[in-house]
């Protein structure tokens, strides 16, 4: 069941210095320069984040009923993955955080890190980033909207590396490199994404994968058993 009716999230291009995976895509050269090269005019804000290696996630509202969903847009708690029903479980035991902070048709989503995929995290908070908040019209919210949403219920968010003029990934690496508290990458950080906010709105995001990131390497046709947990499971509530 997609109690939404559509994905809980869709794919964000690559810029052409990144990693792809399967079905990946570029964005393109005009975008691109936009992002890192020369903005438009005063009206565009490039933002920029850490990129993090777990499972996409979300947390709806649909006819006063708390829903947490896969990245597809199914219910968690039907997924054949363990990690997703842990999620289920953690939204669980805030449903009433989320039905007061999301009204009918509203949607936050974000990274699910409590099972190592690629890399393996230190998680000194609770095992999820929240980095995308969508309107009833499936509209992305400004970043500074979903801060204070994120102030007011205690919520994680990816940590920012850059706000302003456009920017290369080759200026930003060294920070993105940068030890951090609270979610820390055992090995180097996977990448990065890029947000341009443009008169009130969300205009469009890239991202960027190091080129040596190990895809899956914890989980792709790993036994159940043999699973890494960056968080245990009976520490995920």
């Amino acid at each position: 069941m997609k109690p939404i009716g559509r994905k809980n999230y869709g794919s964000i291009p690559h810029l052409h210095n990144s990693k792809l995976g399967e079905g990946d895509y570029y964005i393109g050269e005009g975008q691109e320069r936009i992002l890192t090269t020369k903005a438009r005019d005063k009206h565009d804000n490039i933002l920029v984040f850490e990129k993090y290696d777990g499972s996409n996630v979300g947390v709806a509202k649909f006819e006063n009923k708390i829903f947490a969903l896969t990245r597809s847009g199914y219910e968690a708690n039907t997924s054949p993955y363990k990690q997703h029903h842990y999620f289920a479980n953690w939204v669980k035991k805030r449903e009433l955080l989320f039905a007061d902070m999301l009204q009918n048709g509203e949607r936050i989503t974000g990274e699910w890190l409590a099972q190592a995929h690629g890399l393996i995290y230190k998680i000194e908070v609770e095992p999820i980033v929240f980095f995308d908040y969508f309107t009833q019209n499936n509209e992305r919210i400004l970043f500074e909207e979903l801060r204070e949403k994120a102030i007011e219920y205690n919520l994680q968010l990816p940590r920012q590396l850059h706000e302003g003029q456009p920017i290369t990934v080759e200026q930003l690496l060294p920070l993105l490199n940068e030890k951090t508290k609270g979610i820390e990458s055992v090995e180097l950080p996977e990448g990065m994404v890029y947000r341009v906010e443009r008169k009130g709105k969300v205009d469009f995001l890239a991202k960027y994968v190091r080129s040596d990131f190990p895809t899956g390497q914890f989980c792709i046709n790993v036994e159940e058993q043999n699973l890494i947990w960056n968080v245990l499971p009976e520490n995920c509530g």
